[in-house]
């Protein structure tokens, strides 16, 4: 391989270098977030159910699965990068934020709800990277089961399926939502704990 080669930045290329702004794991990072838009107005145009609502879902599933995509791809070809770290938490809680934001002003989850949630999410995001130079706060034990709730609970909460399967689909809904509630705050929580100990060693 010649020297051009050898030290052109990395885009999904694994091995050692410098790595690429525009990295694949990036990319889908921005992906990510511009199709946080898109998914806003067309859950709005879809408010009353029907195709458009089945289409905000479908967007929904698709980005919030290419969550675990980007991080297994930087992790594993080491194309982890500083502009990766602050994407990625970036794109997690704008599109979930924005969920349950529509969601609540279409009176479908309570707003206190998605307060508590939002609250915490962008709390302990900016606080993990205004301590980032001093110390670096692990992931809690419960944030990868905290994830996988916020994500099955709002795509189901976002799906039509109360008037596809009967009115117990709403009640199923709702123990989910109130679940990853539950999940999100103990796990913020989890967070300060495990901090505090941290800074005490």
């Amino acid at each position: 391989m010649s020297s051009t080669g050898a030290t052109r930045p990395r885009m999904l290329r694994a091995g050692d270098g410098p790595v690429s702004t525009w990295s694949v794991p990036n990319l889908i990072s921005f992906v990510r977030i511009a199709l946080v838009p898109v998914f806003v107005v067309v859950l709005l145009r879809g408010a009353d159910g029907g195709a458009l609502r089945w289409l905000a879902t479908a967007i929904f599933v698709v980005a919030i699965s290419t969550d675990s995509l980007d991080g297994h791809l930087a992790r594993s070809r080491n194309l982890v990068t500083d502009l990766g770290k602050i994407l990625d938490p970036i794109a997690d809680k704008a599109l979930t934020g924005a969920a349950l934001v529509v969601l609540s002003a279409l009176g479908e989850v309570p707003w206190w709800v998605t307060a508590l949630i939002l609250v915490r999410e962008i709390g302990i995001t900016v606080w993990r990277f205004a301590v980032l130079s001093k110390r670096v706060i692990p992931a809690s034990k419960g944030g990868k089961t905290k994830t996988v709730l916020q994500s099955v609970a709002i795509t189901l909460a976002l799906a039509p399926l109360p008037a596809l399967l009967g009115g117990w689909m709403a009640w199923v809904n709702g123990v989910l939502i109130a679940a990853a509630l539950v999940v999100t705050v103990a796990t913020g929580i989890q967070y300060l704990v495990d901090d505090r100990r941290l800074n005490r060693g």
